[in-house]
């Protein structure tokens, strides 16, 4: 069993699930998705995340570095990321905290007594803990299992925070031990789907059918772009699949936001976000609107 790399165990969450919960956010997707305002969570390994605006230029991180991977120019750290090993030994020496290294792994056993820390939280809430990511269903099975496990033994509620893009075969392993998936439907056309996430929709939708058939509690979330998804045609396409292959369920819409803009930079990475836009808050009601005309009486902007 392999221990997965965790970028954050975020407490007193309130927007992924009911009630207070704790959320753990693994490192690692199989999506690409263009907005994605956590792209720290993309990739499976470690990186070091660089903050140039507090990098003073002294040094200290390029003469730690062992494998030699850092220099400075202009009076800043520059790290070669092929030489780069992510052993995080230049944190150590970085007086200004310029420099993060984003992934950590825990054995199964403390992360849950980490997580049951919060237990009155939750249970005077009726909350729990939320597995996301990156994506948590993509991850080592045998590990998200344990855990999922240990935690309903431990009576404390656990949902899950998935793309959906991953074997069916994972699922089914966890069904028993989860209280609610919340599932992202993106898109419903497969080319703009493949076009902005990477990927086509098949696996997808297919999933969410399965997991409707096997009577797992689902919430829908659905992200809203102007510029991919926020048209009545493409709305509309998805409250049709929903209601015809899901049910009635609760239904969260998420308006963009590119508060993750500036990760992208400290990551030597670029945002490309010229073809998307906020939904106007007079936007996101009309399609709550829309929803609600199609049956679906639990529907919120956010969350």
């Amino acid at each position: 069993m392999k221990s997965p790399s965790i970028i954050n165990i975020q407490k007193f969450s309130i927007h992924d699930g009911e009630g207070i919960r704790t959320t753990v956010f693994f490192k690692g997707c199989p999506l690409s998705c263009r907005w994605c305002h956590n792209p720290e969570s993309q990739r499976f390994s470690r990186e070091v995340m660089f903050y140039a605006d507090r990098c003073a230029g002294c040094g200290g991180c390029a003469q730690s570095c062992p494998e030699h991977a850092v220099s400075i120019q202009d009076g800043l750290a520059v790290t070669d990321t092929d030489l780069c090993v992510k052993c995080g030994e230049c944190l150590d020496y970085c007086t200004k905290n310029a420099r993060a290294l984003i992934g950590k792994e825990k054995p199964v056993d403390q992360l849950v007594k980490e997580l049951c820390k919060d237990r009155m939280f939750y249970e005077e809430s009726s909350g729990g803990v939320t597995l996301s990511g990156g994506e948590v269903m993509c991850q080592d099975m045998d590990y998200i299992e344990e855990l999922a496990k240990s935690l309903y033994k431990k009576g404390v509620s656990v949902d899950i925070d998935t793309c959906g893009y991953a074997p069916f075969e994972n699922y089914k392993r966890i069904i028993p031990y989860i209280d609610t998936f919340l599932y992202d439907i993106k898109a419903m056309n497969p080319e703009v789907h493949k076009k902005f996430v990477g990927v086509d929709n098949k696996l997808i939708l297919d999933n969410v059918k399965k997991l409707a058939a096997e009577k797992a509690k689902i919430n829908i979330r659905v992200p809203v772009i102007e510029g991919v998804n926020a048209s009545d045609e493409e709305q509309n396409a998805i409250i049709n699949f929903v209601k015809e292959n899901v049910g009635i369920v609760k239904v969260n819409l998420l308006p963009y936001h590119n508060t993750g803009k500036d990760k992208y930079e400290r990551l030597g990475r670029e945002y490309e976000d010229d073809e998307f836009g906020k939904p106007t808050d007079e936007r996101m009601n009309e399609l709550v609107k829309m929803w609600n005309d199609a049956g679906f009486s639990n529907v919120k902007i956010g969350g």
